[in-house]
């Protein structure tokens, strides 16, 4: 199923994987018809505009899935609707002119409330045991670049930690470099699981995949068979 706004994906016919549900907020670089950004065509395959990698292992872990329909560049779902970020106008250094006096009614109107609004509907219809917020990070900030992010994952939540305190030893014992509530913090960042998860009630977990490691095909397929078996135990653990 899709819309300007989102993308929804079926996932597998498994009955173990049934009851997760994937929300992927930045995991399109689409910028509409209409809009012009104005930044350089380079910067659509940034970190700025998509979050590398996720609509790929998305589409592997074979989970029903909601993945964002724009770029975070056109308006970023993961943001509260009145906040001053949701239409950036520079990101990690880049300018984003065609922002400037951008009408934030229309944006709302064309696709963050849409979005979040099938979110909710599919949320309620559902009500998953788990659901999974997924997200990737750059290796560094171009405007940071001596701060070096070493995490391969990192598990980041708000108030509800019952999901990331399992999900933290099940991804060491796997060998798996974790940062928890790194490489930021979920209690600063976490406007859709907070709308869709924590004001429900239901336990999340938030996992952001370093993009160098997904960036193409035979990465994502691995960490995406990687995760899945966390996922799952995750989710038989809280259910």
């Amino acid at each position: 199923m899709v819309s300007a706004a989102w993308t929804e994906l079926a996932g597998g016919d498994a009955p173990d994987g049934c009851d997760v549900l994937v929300i992927a907020d930045h995991a399109s670089a689409t910028v509409p018809a209409g809009i012009d950004l104005g930044v350089p065509a380079d910067a659509m395959r940034r970190h700025i505009a998509v979050d590398i990698g996720v609509a790929a292992v998305a589409a592997r872990l074979g989970f029903r899935a909601v993945l964002g329909g724009v770029s975070r560049l056109v308006i970023d779902y993961n943001r509260e609707a009145d906040s001053p970020g949701l239409i950036p106008i520079e990101s990690d250094g880049t300018v984003v002119p065609g922002n400037v006096g951008a009408d934030r009614e229309a944006r709302l109107a064309d696709y963050y409330r849409p979005y979040h609004d099938h979110v909710a509907q599919l949320v309620a219809a559902m009500r998953p045991r788990l659901i999974v917020s997924l997200h990737s990070f750059t290796p560094q900030l171009a405007t940071r670049p001596e701060e070096a992010r070493p995490w391969e994952i990192g598990i980041l939540y708000n108030r509800d930690e019952r999901a990331a305190r399992i999900a933290l030893p099940l991804l060491g014992e796997a060998g798996v470099l974790a940062g928890d509530n790194l490489p930021y913090s979920g209690r600063v960042l976490n406007a859709t699981m907070n709308a869709h998860a924590e004001a429900n009630g239901i336990p999340y977990l938030g996992i952001e995949v370093r993009q160098d490691l997904i960036g193409n095909d035979a990465g994502a397929a691995d960490w995406a068979a990687r995760l899945r078996p966390i996922i799952l135990s995750v989710a038989a653990a809280v259910g």
